[in-house]
């Protein structure tokens, strides 16, 4: 059930993007059985626990599928960026904030998406769920790096939604929408990230996403 924005008069979208074609994990993770449902099912379920609407970001050859759990379900380009814009393009031109989230994180839980949402909320143009690096990190020579300065990022990533339409009009290239704000000047707030935000890449990572959400 959602328990919806914070603030009833600012209305939230999240694009759940679920395009990719899963190259190391060696088919659609997205759609991969876990915990009696569809990988993809667990991201939809937690986004709407927050938004007014959920706008599903799909390979084209899956964009006439039936998914009841989203409002709107758009066909993805070849980038991330592409398919972004394409989810982006589908949320009313009246909505305040906008998440965008991996399809492949099924495990990410209702108050992370509710901490998202309240920083944008309270002023931030983008606001990214972070985690301590906890393992020892080297250079390409083999070089110790300070860890302690490292922070790994996750989503779901909030966005005040005029900020995200305005960088994506210049139709730009990156993996991570949070860069792209904060690189035009945007007011980044960094929110507490959850350790065991497990994104799929590899079919054991499945495994670890099942204990995961029996747990709960």
């Amino acid at each position: 059930m959602s328990e919806g924005p914070s603030d009833p008069s600012r209305s939230v979208w999240v694009v759940v993007v679920a395009a990719g074609s899963g190259s190391r994990f060696g088919g659609a993770k997205q759609y991969a059985p876990l915990a009696g449902r569809r990988v993809i099912d667990w991201s939809l379920e937690v986004a709407r626990s927050v938004a007014d609407g959920v706008v599903l970001v799909v390979a084209p050859d899956e964009s006439a599928a039936d998914e009841p759990a989203a409002d709107v379900v758009v066909a993805g380009g070849a980038t991330r960026s592409e398919s972004v814009r394409a989810g982006l393009a589908a949320v009313p031109v009246d909505v305040d904030v906008v998440l965008v989230h991996d399809g492949a994180r099924p495990v990410a839980s209702h108050a992370l998406f509710r901490s998202v949402v309240d920083a944008v909320l309270s002023g931030a143009d983008v606001a990214v769920p972070v985690v301590p690096v906890v393992d020892t990190v080297t250079d390409p020579r083999g070089a110790l790096v300070d860890r302690e300065s490292l922070r790994a990022v996750q989503t779901p990533q909030g966005f005040d939604a005029s900020a995200l339409r305005r960088v994506h009009a210049a139709r730009p290239e990156a993996t991570d929408d949070a860069t792209l704000v904060a690189a035009a000047g945007g007011r980044l707030r960094q929110v507490r990230g959850e350790r065991w935000n497990v994104k799929i890449t590899e079919p054991d990572d499945l495994l670890v996403a099942e204990a995961l959400l029996e747990a709960r």
